[in-house]
């Protein structure tokens, strides 16, 4: 993670525990720092793994969970929503993009469309100011769609093979 973002995305959280009158816990700095420092989308599990392999401090889950929530507040990370499962990501270098995500294994990649973000930008909506956006483009990955076809295409010469035996 570039340092910059690391420093102002502390300030963010410093500026708010001051004007709020609220602890500033070495807690939540490391769990602001791990949050930063994975660059992709990650579950509270996987946040937890990564505070406990560094070492920093061992946070209860309920700690993680109020944590993340102030962060989302604070727009510093961004929760999805993927297929049941719940993932998160920093968000303060990144407000805008688009994930696709595989029906079939539940894959998710980010992709970046100047296109997408053209048009977005372009849009005039009615007494509402933008910040941001995320998109959600569902389908199956090219990975799942040869699994299907090399199943179909099995299948198809098992059947041709077994009308042959038949027909003998």
């Amino acid at each position: 993670m570039k340092e910059s973002v690391r420093a102002t995305v502390r300030q963010i959280l410093n500026n708010y525990l001051e004007v709020n009158n609220r602890r500033k816990t070495p807690e939540r700095y490391a769990i602001l720092d791990a949050v930063y420092d994975i660059n992709r989308h990650f579950t509270l599990e996987e946040l937890s793994e990564k505070l406990a392999e560094e070492n920093r401090f061992p946070v209860s889950r309920a700690t993680l969970y109020n944590t993340l929530k102030l962060f989302m507040e604070l727009r510093l990370v961004i929760r999805h929503r993927f297929q049941g499962q719940t993932k998160y990501e920093a968000c303060y270098d990144n407000n805008s993009h688009s994930h696709q995500i595989c029906t079939v294994c539940g894959k998710v990649t980010e992709i970046k469309s100047p296109q997408i973000s053209e048009t977005i930008s372009n849009m005039h909506l009615k007494r509402f100011r933008k910040d941001g956006y995320s998109l959600y483009i569902y389908g199956i990955c090219s990975t799942c769609q040869a699994k299907i076809t090399r199943t179909k295409t099995k299948k198809s010469n098992q059947n041709l093979n077994k009308q042959k035996d038949e027909s003998r």
